[in-house]
């Protein structure tokens, strides 16, 4: 599932969520809702494309990854991983998550 939030400043951010409610990937921060709702569309989108997930390690030492658009901008970035095993599960739950999620609006 998606969640669909307006932060503080009055823009707005999406995560997306597994079944289990573990949230999977988080988005930058939009100043619109039909920015972000666009956001949405991309993951769905781009989610079953293996050339758009850019695999990473942060400096220190975790493992996590970038969706990229078309244009290559990012569209949501995981959490941190322990292992590149997790990080590739991660991967793996947007590709079967992102496709088919509905969108849910939190105020």
């Amino acid at each position: 599932m998606f969640e669909l939030k307006k932060n503080t400043k009055g823009g707005f951010h999406f995560t997306l969520k597994a079944k289990n409610g573990q949230v999977i990937l988080s988005s930058e921060a939009y100043s619109s809702k039909s920015a972000a709702e666009n956001g949405i569309t991309s993951v769905k989108k781009n989610a079953q494309d293996e050339t758009k997930f850019e695999r990473k390690t942060a400096k220190n030492g975790k493992f996590y990854f970038n969706l990229k658009a078309g244009n290559g901008q990012i569209i949501g970035t995981s959490q941190m991983y322990a292992s590149e095993a997790g990080m590739e599960n991660g991967i793996d739950s947007v590709k079967n998550n992102a496709p088919g999620a509905e969108t849910q609006e939190e105020s």
